[in-house]
């Protein structure tokens, strides 16, 4: 049983782009799949998909590599965990690496970056960090 399946996700990611391999699989949720959206977005990973299953649904998430073959993503860290959650204000947003880097934050509007909680003006619990 897992306790805390957002840094599962994470785990399984940062071990994939660790062993050089193309994608990463995982059970799916809409939080995963959120964070998956983000990620996206933000340029640290080529694409994600949903395969359908019968016990459960299964997040495939495509990883993204340089032309070397050098890596996106230098590293994943959970934040806010189940024994400590970790809230930012609207005023106090993380910034990763001085701006270089992403923070997830889970919102009253949804799961969104810092950079974004800033335009929106609103806080919110702060999920994990990407650089």
């Amino acid at each position: 049983m897992l306790t805390d399946p957002i840094a599962d996700m994470l785990t399984r990611i940062r071990n994939a782009n660790k062993a050089m391999h193309d994608s990463a699989q995982m059970p799916s949720s809409r939080m995963k799949e959120e964070i998956a959206r983000l990620l996206k977005d933000e340029g640290y990973i080529s694409d994600f998909r949903v395969v359908a299953g019968t016990p459960f649904s299964t997040l495939v998430v495509e990883l993204k590599f340089g032309r070397n073959r050098e890596r996106v993503i230098t590293d994943l860290k959970r934040i806010s965990k189940p024994g400590r959650r970790v809230y930012a204000r609207k005023d106090r947003l993380p910034r990763v690496l001085g701006g270089l880097g992403t923070a997830i934050l889970s919102t009253s509007t949804g799961v969104i970056t810092s950079r974004q909680a800033a335009e929106r003006g609103v806080g919110g619990e702060v999920l994990a960090f990407v650089w």
